[in-house]
């Protein structure tokens, strides 16, 4: 795509109902996501001719005018290419990937990676030129992440995402301090802002969106613990806000964590230690049930053997 000048592209059947800012960032290789946004939020960037939101869905047949876009600089990836993704392939079939990703790979380009998990696979293979991320993970969030070939499946499964108790998403948590109760449902609305940095940053709030997540502990050390979430509603940032609330932040969360307990370790895990175990699919729309789990990564079980498993 020849980015200094004007271009209009018609939006054909594999991009039919998705977000615009998502069509962008496919298009626009290498442009920061939050200069995406901002010329979006200018007008610059204009559907049928009319201004539009990066929320905004396109349908078949739409024109999307996208400015001149100067000084497309590449930067570095946090993907090397395919092999290395090819290697953590949990599971493959005709309408789906799950990876397990590891801990620090941005799952989209954008602040300063120019390519994510979802761009290095459409690049590598003509096949998944049209894959889409059904959910994302943070990029220091390792384990179970689901790419959808097709967007029937894709439309499928974001759909069952916003259905409680439908899809099963479990994650393992290593958080400082003891955590005091066996099983724990947490209940508490999250509100989640863009900063103008373009980064999101979410807290509890009344005036949030509900959110519940489900927590039960494992291991209840002294000073460390080591808990198993589910998250039964899908707000941003939604384990790391709960825990944080609960006086039980994650180690080595650089955002919502403890920055002063982190620096009282012992033992440094060189990451956040948030780990998206297992993803259980129920069969639905003629599709086959799928169960699929990630193993931790070397970092994060060693640090479990030098402290909370003995």
């Amino acid at each position: 795509m020849d980015a200094s000048r004007v271009q209009i592209l018609r939006v054909g059947q594999e991009a039919d109902g998705q977000r615009l800012d998502n069509f962008l960032l496919r298009h626009l290789k290498g442009l920061p996501k939050s200069r995406t946004y901002r010329i979006v939020r200018k007008g610059e960037v204009r559907i049928n001719g009319c201004r539009v939101k990066p929320s905004t869905r396109l349908k078949l047949g739409d024109l999307v005018r996208i400015p001149p876009i100067r000084d497309l600089r590449e930067k570095s990836s946090a993907v090397g290419n395919f092999r290395d993704l090819e290697s953590i392939i949990l599971h493959e079939d005709d309408n789906l990937i799950v990876l397990n990703k590891p801990a620090g790979m941005a799952v989209h380009g954008g602040s300063g990676v120019s390519a994510g998990v979802i761009e290095t696979i459409r690049r590598a293979r003509t096949d998944l030129s049209s894959a889409e991320l059904v959910h994302r993970l943070d990029r220091a969030t390792s384990g179970c992440l689901m790419i959808a070939k097709r967007r029937h499946y894709l439309k499928v499964l974001q759909d069952s995402l916003r259905q409680p108790g439908t899809i099963t998403k479990t994650y393992e948590a290593v958080v400082h301090g003891r955590w005091r109760h066996s099983k724990l449902v947490i209940e508490e609305p999250l509100l989640t802002n863009s900063r103008s940095n373009g980064e999101r940053h979410t807290r509890v709030h009344p005036d949030g969106k509900p959110a519940r997540t489900l927590v039960r502990c494992k291991i209840a050390g002294d000073d460390l613990s080591l808990i198993e979430v589910k998250p039964m509603t899908g707000r941003t940032h939604q384990i790391r806000v709960h825990c944080r609330w609960q006086r039980h932040a994650i180690v080595g969360d650089d955002r919502y964590g403890d920055k002063d307990a982190d620096k009282c370790l012992k033992v440094r895990p060189g990451r956040m230690l948030l780990h998206a175990k297992q993803l259980i699919i129920p069969s639905m729309d003629n599709y086959d049930s799928i169960e699929v789990t990630a193993s931790l990564d070397t970092a994060f079980r060693t640090f479990l053997e030098s402290t909370l498993i003995k």
